[in-house]
């Protein structure tokens, strides 16, 4: 029978909870868990508790939510834990190769995307918004680059044509978990070699911002379905119609020639919101007019009538 290692966990939003619940379920120890300070929110500015730090207060499991990672306190901190592993999902920041090199094993990482594709800080998003047909997680032993670290075990799943960045998270937080333990069996068995990253193969995928959010209807119909679906839930799809701000929700391709100018609505009902684009047509099923919530387009129509002929900019 095998020593259990002595695992410290690194991980701050939901992301992180299933690979944390499933080590606090299997037969390592997790001796800490570090995730990122809680921070304000909302309107309210209320104090935003991470989940895993949630997850690891119901377990007792003690707590750490530095500022910095590169302190010599937090080092020191760490030091005395006497690590054999660390454990990285989500956490938040770069680690420094003072940090990584502390345990006997060094630290591994559950990253979102089928690496050497999409490094970066939103692999999961990109991967959706470039019309990927397959991504996954990737284990991988972590060194002090952006997500450069040996591939340690790749588990791959489909994209949908309704699979949205959102599901997508949920869809490869659980796989992640998942493969982080088939990981760690084998790493204590001594059969999960490392493999290096082919870096011609590697491509980029850095952080989102709002106005890439602003549609161009001049663009293809798959292209925006595409990209709405990849900044569902944030930033969000939005364009305007006049001076009003709308957001743009599961959207569906219908192929067929168009007349309309790109951006015309060409049927507003029951079914969707049909707009016109570059190249076929765009039905949008789910909306979100300024100042109101996300519903289905039926809905919005009750009391917001949209014109036939107007057009989105």
């Amino acid at each position: 029978m095998t020593t259990p290692l002595r695992i410290l966990f690194m991980g701050t939003p939901e992301f992180a909870v299933p690979a944390l619940r499933a080590l606090l379920q299997g037969p390592d120890q997790v001796v800490a868990v570090v995730c990122q300070p809680d921070k304000e929110s909302g309107r309210g500015r209320k104090l935003q508790t991470p989940p895993t730090k949630v997850l690891a207060m119901a377990g007792g499991i003690p707590l750490l939510q530095p500022r910095s990672v590169r302190t010599p306190v937090f080092l020191e901190e760490i030091a005395a834990l006497r690590l054999d592993l660390i454990v990285v999902a989500a956490y938040g920041k770069i680690l420094p190769g003072s940090l990584l090199r502390l345990p006997r094993l060094g630290a591994i990482n559950i990253h979102g995307s089928l690496l050497p594709k999409y490094r970066g800080a939103a692999p999961i998003q990109w991967a959706v918004i470039n019309g990927e047909r397959e991504t996954g997680v990737t284990i991988m032993q972590m060194d002090e680059g952006m997500d450069t670290g040996d591939i340690l075990l790749p588990a791959a799943i489909p994209i949908t044509d309704e699979d949205t960045a959102g599901t997508m998270f949920a869809k490869l937080a659980v796989v992640g978990g998942q493969a982080l333990m088939e990981a760690i069996a084998r790493l204590k068995q001594g059969t999960l070699p490392p493999r290096k990253q082919d870096n011609r193969l590697a491509t980029e995928a850095p952080m989102l911002a709002k106005e890439m959010g602003h549609l161009d209807w001049s663009q293809d119909a798959r292209s925006l379905h595409c990209l709405i679906r990849g900044l569902d839930p944030w930033p969000s799809a939005y364009s305007f119609l006049g001076e009003s701000r709308f957001r743009f929700f599961n959207p569906q391709v219908v192929e067929g020639p168009v007349t309309a100018s790109p951006g015309s609505i060409c049927r507003a009902d029951r079914h969707g919101l049909l707009v016109a684009t570059g190249r076929d047509s765009l039905l949008v099923r789910d909306i979100q007019a300024e100042g109101k919530k996300r519903m289905d387009v039926q809905s919005l129509l009750c009391g917001m009538p949209l014109p036939v002929g107007g057009r989105f900019t």
